[in-house]
């Protein structure tokens, strides 16, 4: 490994020996370049460096690649100031997706940790590997040839100071690399952010065409940093974490998987929460909260059940220094954590049924590509656990809870679903059988789990001993029939990804926190104070008159914004309704209404404000679901034949295949329409499935020609079929 001394040892043989670099300025570690210049405020700097030194920054990225590939790591040597965007570095770079690299590979590959990444942890990298590597520098440092600039030498309780030259003479003298390649990042935004050009007009036969270049440029992108950069259609992953992070639902946290859900995410969770625990109050459900913590002890008696969710369970297994006796998991689910008390507290069929729910978070860790809301190692949820004396209650059950799961979508969300049963290889684990609803993701054509209903019969009372008397045998012990359900915050990023569009959120109107947003509009410079102050009066008497028919309104009167800033900044949260009120508005004593999800006008009296907008807020409503409904239906393709299931697949369509339901069929299915589409290719194990897999029997099958025993094949494999089903790619 190289030392901060052996580094020296190697600047000094490119004739680099100025002060600045042999004798280094000792501080405190750091880990950021906030810190790093609080700890060289005040120091003395080495003779011969003059003028206030350039701070930098040294970033390590990783492309996504197939996991056949090597590691190629992206170094980005740059001002601090710089911005150096990634989404458009990585299309400058013909790379995908460049994420920061983790603890694991700045050890592995560079032998450095964060905080003491440096252009000269180049030298540390295995000369076998080096050509791997895409060294980026930022023309602003090039340019300046005369400033010197901070580096640490390996360690970040150090720093020296060399210029641009220097710098680039030492990369160059480094063997194995690749030439540098130098970004002008402003430039490079720019170009990213520029408006489309008008398309030519397309030859008749472009018909697929048209609509995207006709987004391109009814959509540009914008380097406002409170817009969104990436388009959907283009660049759904990116597109869609900008909509999250821009629109304020969400905010990136320390930890790998882990997110911190902002107010105006969390207030379509709280919506969901009051509808459902309204609904299941209903059935005689009951809310409760047991502990986080399970003994591994508890969580192993059950065999299946603990086999299906081990490679996902966090362990605690120190308390401060100490290691614990035992291993304590975090919940990945209840079933282990409730069913014991079960035991204990149903002692007759009088105690049964009994009907329980907890709000809670639960952990699940093993995954190699969180994205928020979808697959997170923490995650909020509600999760009903409930026992019967009869099997056919625990049927009824699961099959109403379902429905309240489809209508929190529907109702809710605006977003379509069909509702089904899961084959017995994709069953909850320990199961009798489990329900679905599954959803549709247009823009990438698949499918999507969006909530689960579970009969567990009784494979868990058994386990557990939830056991009584039979009421009208003597002496016979009967076992409790079970049902567990759940419901958790992937439905914020299901909504998102359904309604969002290249200007960011489509807030479906029943779970925005803000339904109507009052902007005051037209006001100018010459305006007299009286007449600001009517149309200010006028968004407030509004915005007063909506919240007091049960509207949740407010009014932007923000003076050191403009009303096209406001109108962006209330397009990317996607508010349903934006109200303008300017001068002409007030004389005719009426509004303007713009529509978020179709951005068309419509012009409201003030004196019917409240009655209007409330029958607007729920046409909204009715065209987002219908739109959805119309996405997903056009997209659920009947399949009769394998030669058409991988084309179908590719157009980004939901198979309804005839199948012989059997678990070896299934895995066919997966593997050979995933070779198909890779060629044999090994796929990137980052990314998501390219094989198809069952998402659920449907049970309206009327929609679909019937099955006719000895005549309806398999697609697939050519027995009997039994059912339709719905095959597709999934998250």
């Amino acid at each position: 490994m190289t030392t901060a001394s052996t580094l020296i040892e190697q600047l000094a043989a490119l004739k680099i020996t100025s002060a600045g670099v042999t004798s280094p300025v000792q501080h405190n570690a750091v880990e950021n370049v906030a810190d790093w210049k609080a700890e060289l405020n005040g120091k003395s700097l080495p003779d011969g460096v003059t003028g206030a030194p350039v701070f930098t920054k040294t970033l390590v990225l990783k492309p996504k690649l197939p996991k056949s590939q090597p590691t190629s790591p992206v170094m980005v040597i740059a001002k601090d100031e710089t911005d150096t965007n990634m989404t458009s570095l990585a299309k400058e770079l013909k790379l995908k997706e460049l994420r920061f690299a983790n603890a694991d590979l700045l050890s592995g590959f560079f032998a450095t940790e964060k905080g003491s990444v440096s252009p000269f942890s180049l030298s540390q990298v295995a000369e076998a590997d080096r050509s791997n590597v895409t060294i980026v520098v930022d023309s602003t440092i090039v340019a300046d040839s005369e400033s010197y600039i901070a580096f640490h030498p390996l360690v970040s309780s150090q720093t020296i100071f060399v210029k641009s030259s220097e710098l680039l003479a030492y990369i160059k003298s480094l063997n194995g690399f690749k030439s540098y390649v130098v970004v002008d990042f402003a430039e490079l935004a720019s170009k990213n952010s520029a408006p489309a050009a008008a398309p030519a007009a397309p030859k008749a036969s472009s018909q697929k065409a048209k609509p995207a270049a006709a987004a391109a440029a009814a959509e540009p992108t914008t380097t406002n940093t409170d817009g969104i950069q990436a388009l959907k259609e283009d660049d759904f992953p990116s597109w869609y974490q900008q909509v999250l992070t821009r629109s304020d639902m969400l905010e990136y946290y320390d930890v790998s998987g882990c997110y911190i859900i902002r107010p105006w995410a969390f207030h379509v969770w709280d919506s969901i929460q009051t509808f459902f625990d309204g609904e299941i109050r209903k059935l005689k459900v009951k809310n409760c909260s047991f502990p986080m913590f399970v003994s591994s002890r508890v969580l192993e008696r059950e065999k299946d059940h603990i086999e299906g969710f081990a490679p996902e369970v966090a362990w605690v297994t120190k308390a401060g220094s100490s290691d614990l006796e035992e291993p304590i998991a975090l919940r990945p689910t209840s079933e282990t954590v409730m069913y014991p008390y079960y035991a204990k507290w149903i002692r007759s069929h009088r105690d049964l049924p009994l009907r329980l729910n907890q709000w809670c978070n639960v952990v699940r860790w093993e995954f190699k590509n969180p994205q928020p809301f979808l697959r997170t190692r923490e995650f909020l949820w509600q999760e009903g656990h409930c026992a019967y004396l009869h099997e056919r209650e625990a049927d009824e059950e699961a099959r109403a809870i379902l429905t309240l799961y489809r209508r929190v979508y529907e109702e809710l969300l605006a977003v379509p679903v069909v509702e089904g049963r899961k084959s017995e290889k994709e069953k909850f684990a320990g199961a009798h059988y489990t329900t679905s609803i599954e959803g549709y993701i247009p823009a990438t054509g698949r499918g999507i789990q969006a909530a689960t209903s579970h009969n567990l019969g009784q494979n868990f009372s058994k386990m557990f001993d939830i056991a009584v008397e039979d009421p009208d045998v003597t002496a016979k012990k009967l076992y409790a029939w079970q049902t567990s359900w759940g419901l958790s915050t992937r439905t914020i990023g299901v909504m998102v990804m359904v309604h969002g569009d290249n200007k960011g959120l489509v807030m479906p109107p029943r779970v925005s926190e803000i339904q109507v947003i009052v902007i005051p509009c037209g006001i100018t410079v010459k305006h007299s104070d009286e007449q600001r102050k009517a149309i200010h009066d006028a968004c407030h008497d509004a915005a007063k008159a909506l919240i007091d028919a049960g509207i949740r309104a407010e009014v932007d009167d923000r003076e050191n914004y403009s009303p096209g800033f406001k109108f962006n900044h209330w397009e990317v949260r996607g508010v349903p309704i934006r109200l303008e009120i300017g001068p002409k508005d007030l004389e005719k004593k009426s509004t303007v209404a713009v529509r978020r999800d179709k951005l068309t006008k419509s012009f409201i009296p003030v004196s019917e404000l409240a009655q209007q907008v409330s029958s607007l807020l729920d046409t909204i409503h009715n065209d987002m679901l219908a739109k959805a409904t119309a996405e997903f239906a056009a997209n659920r393709k009947l399949i009769q034949k394998w030669e058409d299931f991988v084309p179908a697949l590719n157009n980004k369509a939901i198979c309804v295949i005839p199948w012989c339901n059997r678990e070896a069929c299934e895995d066919e299915i997966k593997t050979r329409s995933a070779n198909e589409t890779t060629l044999g290719q090994p796929e990137d194990s980052r990314a998501p499935s390219m094989g198809a897999k069952s998402l659920c029997i449907p049970y309206d099958q009327s929609a679909y020609p019937p099955i006719k025993a000895g005549e309806t094949k398999c697609v697939q494999c050519g027995k009997d079929a039994e059912c339709y089903a719905l095959f597709g790619r999934s998250y």
